[in-house]
Formats: structure tokens, C-alpha cells, sequence
């Protein structure tokens, strides 16, 4: 054991970044379920003494206890929204609001195309992007059985939306509740700094949709009037459930706006919210639609690129990043924003924002705040919007397919990457100008 103490000690750097790079090629494979991948992965951290499992040394917290990594105000925020949006959801109101909307469209498929995406990308802003296709996917496929139109287009569109739409706030997407922790950034600032940007590429990404797609949105006059006549009298059968949830998620994202005032962590709003909910269910019944393998998974994570992080790793990555761009932000800036573009659609985005934060983290150490701030949303546009590169990019992109194939409609990957490969582009393009013009010129 002293042998493998000293060897562990001494090779720290690498036996960590092997241990993340391995993971990383597991997830990728999608052979094994990613939280396992992350839960052997931390273990393993944990036994070679990569990370410590001591709490206390010398009477003071160990830096090293590898608790100390895992990051409580991600992992209480998504557990308490996952809790809001499964008791909201039983409310009816979104697919009401999704019903209304295409009566408003009165059943014309290239309205609906884009009512169907700015209404996924805007419940995405409030909500994580896989409860909102969750919610919009059943709407979907009953209109396009309607109207006798495939659903593809549709469907590819508002896994586009979901994606750029979460992009736009704290809670929308994973990737930016790890920055907004990390960064220490409150909800304001990203809306502040991301909605302008975020609209934009969304019309963008709408009207180039619409050009590829608009040859496939053909339906009869009487097919039209069917979803324009479509009843949603009965959508919502419990008013007091739809009072009390629009009110506490009212609440909840105005104490995420009110964040500096008020001096509460986003967690900690949301965790109240939450628990007021649960006081009108049943625990049990409510905690079966959180997603704890997403929960493990982060926990898991956090532990192995804490073992990274622990042994200096993180540290010369980021003096490499400096030396590479030979201090220059606004090199920094792209390399970042393409790199997370790219990056983002073949891996998953979670793990890769959960390796990169720290890493600007050390940057902001070494260069200060003032430099590391727009590196800071590069890192969040890349990684957010770069989900749309393939149909693995992102988990939305991965539950709509699967629920399109069992449905009839397989989305192949080089057929969603083509479409993908134009969406990111024109969305990173697009991001590069808002960064120099908003922060660097």
C-alpha cells in the first residue's frame, strides 16, 4: 500500500486525466449508462487517493476531501426545478399553452414551424430543455397526424430551439448552471447578457429551417381547419394544482431575478419553491419524475475532474490555454466559444462544462475577473448551442429520436447532422460577433 501511495503521489496528473479522458471515451461509446461510467469513476478517485476521504486534517476542513468537490448548489438547483416542473406539468398548462398557440397559427404548417419553435425555446428558458420537449413532443406528433405531414421537420426544429432557447438563462440548459456556480453569476446577468443574443439566433436558426424545410410543410385546406378547431376546453382539470404551480414558479424566478437583493443562492429560492409544492403532494409519487440519474451523474463527475483539480492538472491546463493564445482574450475567446462548439456536439455538454470551468476558474486566478468575463459566455454559448452539432449532443436531441423511431420516424444521424452542422455554424458565427462587439473591440 506505501508502494502505491508514493506511486499515486507522484503520477497524480496523469493517473487523473486518464481517469477523466477514459470516462469521457466510455460516455461517448454510450455502451455503459453514463452515471455508472461516473460513479466507477469516482470511486476509483476516491481508493487510488486522488481525492481524500478524510474530512479533517489537523483540526481544519481537508482541501482534498473530495465532498469539497461536488458542487451542492448545482445538484440542490436542478433537484428542486425538476420538482416544480413535475408537479406544473400535471397542471395541463403547457400543452394548453401549446394548443392555444396553434389555434393562433389556425393549422398553417409554416406558422406552426415557427410557433412550435419560439414556444419550445421559450418554456426552455424556464425550464431544463428535456422536460420541454418532453411536454411538446405529444402536441407534435397529434398535428402532424392531423395535418398528414411528417413530423421530422418539426421535431429537428424544436430540438434546435430547445437547445438555443436554454441557452438564454441560469436554469435553462446544465452547462450554464455549472458556469453560473463557478462564476458566480446571478440569473439577471444571463439574461442580461444572453437573451439579445439568443433571439437573434433563434430567428436565425427559424428562417434557415424554413428554407430547407418549407417543401415538406404542405397540407389540405381541411387539414388546416382541424387543428385550428382543436378543443382545449378540458386541457386543465385541476385549477387549485395550476394556481398553486404558475404562483410558485412565478415566485421562484422572480427570487432568481431578485438574487442580489434578497441574498439568496438560486438554490436555495428554488429549494423553498419546491418545498412548498411537496406540501400539497405526495413525496414519493413527485420524486419518481426526478432524473437521478442526471443528479449521480454530476455528483459522480464532480469528483473525478475534482481529482484532476486536486493534483495540479486543471492548473497547467490553464497555464497552457494562456500560453497557446499567448495571453491574447480575444484568441482565448474563440478558441473557447469554437473549441465548446464543436466539442459539445460530439460529447456530452455536461462533462465537458464540468472539465472547462475550472479551468477559467484558474484563469480568472492567474489574469483576473475583468479577462476571464466574456471567456466566461463563450463557454456557455459554445457549449450550450454546439448540443445541436449531432443527434448525441445534447439529451433533448437524444430523447426526441428515440421517441421518433418508436413512432415511425427514425432521424438518422448524418441526416440530423446536416442540418445540425448548418444550425451550429450560423449560431457560433453569429455568437463570435456578439463577443467582440459586446466585450473585446
Amino acid at each position: 500500500m506505501e508502494f502505491l501511495h508514493t506511486f499515486v503521489a507522484s503520477h497524480a496528473v496523469i493517473l487523473s486525466a486518464t481517469l477523466l479522458i477514459l470516462a469521457y471515451i466510455f460516455i461517448a461509446l454510450e455502451k455503459i449508462p453514463k452515471v455508472t461510467i461516473a460513479l466507477i469513476g469516482a470511486t476509483i478517485a476516491i481508493i487510488l487517493g486522488l481525492v481524500s476521504q478524510t474530512k479533517m486534517l489537523d483540526g481544519a476542513i481537508n482541501p482534498h476531501y473530495f465532498i469539497n468537490f461536488v458542487d451542492f448548489n448545482v445538484i440542490f438547483l436542478l433537484v428542486s426545478m425538476m420538482i416544480i416542473v413535475a408537479i406544473t406539468t400535471r397542471s395541463g398548462v403547457f400543452t394548453w399553452i401549446a394548443n392555444e398557440l396553434l389555434k393562433f397559427c389556425k393549422g398553417h404548417p409554416v406558422k406552426i414551424l415557427f410557433a412550435l419553435g419560439i414556444f419550445t425555446a421559450a418554456v426552455s428558458a424556464l425550464l431544463d430543455n428535456v422536460t420541454t420537449v418532453i411536454l411538446i413532443l405529444p402536441v407534435t406528433f397529434a398535428i402532424a397526424k392531423k395535418m398528414d405531414i411528417n413530423p421530422i421537420p418539426y421535431l429537428i426544429v424544436e430540438i434546435f430551439s430547445s437547445n438555443i432557447g436554454g441557452t438564454a438563462t441560469l436554469i435553462g440548459d446544465p452547462p450554464n448552471i455549472i458556469i453560473g456556480s463557478a462564476a458566480g453569476f446571478s440569473f439577471m446577468d444571463f439574461i442580461n447578457e444572453l437573451t439579445l443574443i439568443v433571439a437573434i439566433i433563434l430567428v436565425a436558426v427559424l428562417f434557415v429551417m424554413y428554407l430547407l424545410f418549407k417543401k415538406h410543410l404542405v397540407t389540405t385546406e381541411e387539414k388546416m381547419a382541424q387543428v385550428a378547431q382543436i378543443d382545449n376546453s378540458k386541457t386543465i382539470e385541476d385549477i387549485p394544482l395550476l394556481i398553486r404551480s404558475l404562483t410558485v414558479l412565478f415566485l421562484v424566478i422572480l427570487g432568481f431575478v431578485l438574487h442580489d437583493k434578497i441574498h439568496l443562492e438560486t438554490s436555495v429560492v428554488a429549494m423553498l419553491g419546491a418545498s412548498i409544492l411537496l406540501l400539497f403532494e405526495k413525496p414519493h409519487e413527485i420524486l419518481k419524475d426526478v432524473e437521478w440519474n442526471t443528479i449521480f451523474f454530476f455528483i459522480g463527475l464532480f469528483v473525478i475532474i475534482g481529482a484532476l483539480e486536486a493534483s495540479g492538472g486543471i492548473k497547467l491546463m490553464a497555464q497552457w490555454l494562456i500560453d497557446v493564445t499567448d495571453g491574447s482574450q480575444a484568441m482565448t475567446c474563440g478558441f473557447v466559444l469554437w473549441i465548446s462548439g464543436i466539442l459539445s456536439g460530439v460529447i456530452d455538454n455536461i462533462p465537458y462544462t464540468a472539465t472547462m470551468a475550472p479551468l477559467i476558474v484558474e484563469i480568472q486566478r492567474e489574469l483576473g475577473a475583468q479577462y476571464a468575463y466574456p471567456i466566461w459566455w463563450c463557454l456557455s454559448l459554445g457549449a450550450c448551442l454546439g448540443g445541436n452539432l449531432t443527434i448525441i449532443g445534447a439529451a433533448a436531441n437524444v430523447y426526441v429520436s428515440e421517441n421518433a423511431a418508436n413512432k415511425g420516424y427514425p432521424i438518422g444521424f448524418l441526416y440530423f447532422m446536416k442540418y445540425g452542422v448548418l444550425c451550429v455554424t450560423t449560431s457560433l458565427l453569429l455568437s463570435t460577433v456578439y463577443i467582440y462587439l459586446r466585450f473585446l473591440r
